[in-house]
């Protein structure tokens, strides 16, 4: 079923199973117990469209090196965060990007602190096959060779130093529209929409939740009791939840050691500079770089660091995506036409109009030629993560020059990257969130020491120059930083006191409350993570059913 919780009228709603949040942790959880015996109910803070006063409701601080603001990478609407993913799949079909983590990204490494999970790639290994479908991707398939072909060969490179992986994608339409349409023909789970979760309560001696307070914008309020509850409304309010239902625990649920909302990191994206081809005809050999279709399904390569030279050189994990581009005065055509284009109006930048105009102008037979490209042939006026197809064409040696590298990185897992409750209140009286985040020397020098790497391989190899800009002695982040992907402040450990949730995803000392998402990743990788939250969601729904069916899980 499919309701507005507005209209509900009872003050109370009695379920097996409260699921909060409605983006792809908390809808493939919920799909786990469609035909079940349970009773489930999935509440979400929005509703299907845009709602601003819903998403104000997401609105925070950042302390720190500029990061995106809390409001503007947590989309409270059904279907959470798939509701913004914007990669172009193919024409009109918009998702993301998908792959698993390695194995190295599970593994306590030494030379990094608070690293490893208490799970291993293997034991999530058929969960993500399982996750893969949910997604509505190809096959689980990321080995190079099954999308290699003989026009998108990867770069000859020394495989014990810089790698060619896979990128996969999928479409969002599922988890915002089909997932949802299957929930509403559902006869035992139902989702609520324009419910807003507020507090959760616990039983006398804290060891247990038995009951959530939601509110509506329009005034209604009303609690619901479960036997078993999961949070899965994403990587800041998965956190920001826990720390602000404290009436049991002054420090907040599942606090006792001051982890909840610690160890938060992201994927923040480097400015990797530009790769120059020895050979131009190069642009028209690297279609494996693009994005491209294989067999109906959407690909594309990236670099990565071997396993090997990450434990010898006690470097973090980090792709490399090759995007190519024009002549510096094509590519400044372009760039000032786009700008001129987002622009709401010509008074947002009076001083920079002329020259601005200037480059355009001086740009026009790019422009014109790119114009015409983009409406013939499905071409990108600049390709990115959002759009590929470049190497559909003939004769790209004379179309680019080189290719913008772009990193996406691994961050150390650092307890002072956090999230904490503001002294701001929302409508409903709830404190805000408060971001803290810094980018760390030490993170810094290892990603421009993988950076060097795989410099010093492309120009062994005889490919090419690459040109790594610096700022300060540092790789030059992109401002302001991250890619949504909130991780790491609901941590998995099986030590209370550097965990918030065990093996299971189960909240350290609360029986019956869990955690779905990114949160509970110790570690990020430089991988997207929707597939495995997926993974990790389907996981535990069946530790769910599992546990519900020895009934270990009445309330005290």
């Amino acid at each position: 079923m499919f309701l507005d919780a507005r209209e509900i009228e009872s003050n109370l709603i009695e379920k097996d199973i409260c699921i909060v949040g409605s983006g792809p942790a908390g809808m493939s959880l919920a799909r786990e117990f469609i035909g079940q015996k349970a009773d489930v109910c999935l509440l979400e803070s929005g509703g299907i469209d845009p709602d601003a006063q819903v998403q104000s409701l997401a609105m925070g601080t950042t302390v720190g090196e500029p990061i995106n603001p809390p409001g503007d990478v947590c989309r409270r609407q059904v279907g959470g965060n798939s509701n913004a993913w914007s990669v172009r799949v193919e024409k009109g079909r918009v998702g993301v990007r998908y792959v698993p983590f390695h194995e190295v990204d599970f593994e306590k490494r030494d030379w990094l602190p608070n690293s490893g999970w208490p799970i291993d790639y293997e034991q999530l290994l058929p969960y993500y096959h399982r996750a893969q479908a949910v997604c509505q991707s190809g096959p689980f398939d990321y080995d190079v060779n099954t999308w290699e072909d003989s026009g998108a060969r990867r770069l000859p490179l020394d495989e014990t130093l810089v790698q060619t992986s896979m990128f996969q994608f999928g479409p969002s339409k599922p988890f915002f529209e089909d997932y949802r349409d299957e929930l509403a023909r559902s006869a035992n789970v139902t989702l609520y929409s324009q419910a807003t979760v507020v507090e959760l309560e616990a039983n006398e001696s804290g060891t247990a939740v038995t009951r959530i307070r939601v509110a509506c914008l329009n005034g209604k309020q009303f609690w619901v009791s479960a036997r078993v509850f999961v949070l899965a409304c994403g990587g800041f309010e998965n956190a920001r939840l826990m720390l602000l239902s404290n009436r049991q625990q002054p420090a907040g649920l599942g606090n006792s050691h001051d982890v909840v909302g610690r160890y938060f990191n992201d994927h923040p994206f480097v400015m990797g500079g530009h790769f120059k081809p020895y050979n131009p005809k190069l642009f028209n050999q690297t279609a494996l770089y693009d994005l491209r279709h294989v067999n109906g399904v959407p690909v594309m390569g990236h670099l990565k660091l071997s396993k090997e030279v990450m434990e010898r050189e006690h470097l973090l994990n980090m792709s490399a995506c090759f995007f190519p581009r024009p002549s510096k005065r094509k590519m400044t055509a372009i760039s000032s036409l786009q700008y001129l284009v987002q622009s709401r109006s010509l008074r947002e930048w009076p001083d920079e109009l002329p020259q601005n105009l200037l480059r355009i102008l001086m740009g026009t037979d790019h422009i014109a030629q790119t114009a015409y490209l983009v409406k013939t042939k499905n071409q990108p006026w600049l390709t990115g993560f959002s759009q590929g197809g470049w190497s559909n064409l003939d004769q790209n040696e004379k179309r680019f020059r080189t290719f913008e590298i772009i990193h996406q990185i691994e961050q150390s897992p650092d307890p002072s990257n956090r999230v904490a409750l503001s002294r701001d209140k929302d409508v409903f009286g709830c404190p805000k969130l408060e971001v803290h985040w810094r980018w760390s020397k030490e993170d810094a020098e290892r990603i421009a020491r993988g950076q060097e790497i795989m410099a010093n391989e492309l120009h062994r190899a005889g490919i090419g120059e690459y040109e790594m800009p610096r700022e300060n002695g540092w790789p030059l982040l992109g401002r302001p930083s991250g890619s949504h992907h909130l991780m790491g402040t609901t941590r998995m450990h099986d030590d209370p006191k550097q965990g918030v949730v065990d093996a299971n995803c189960r909240v350290h000392g609360l029986s019956n409350l869990y955690v779905a998402g990114s949160s509970v990743f110790p570690t990020g990788g430089y991988s997207n993570p929707t597939l495995t939250i997926v993974a990790l969601s389907l996981r535990l729904g069946d530790l769910i059913k599992q546990e519900l069916a020895a009934e270990v899980l009445a309330l005290s």
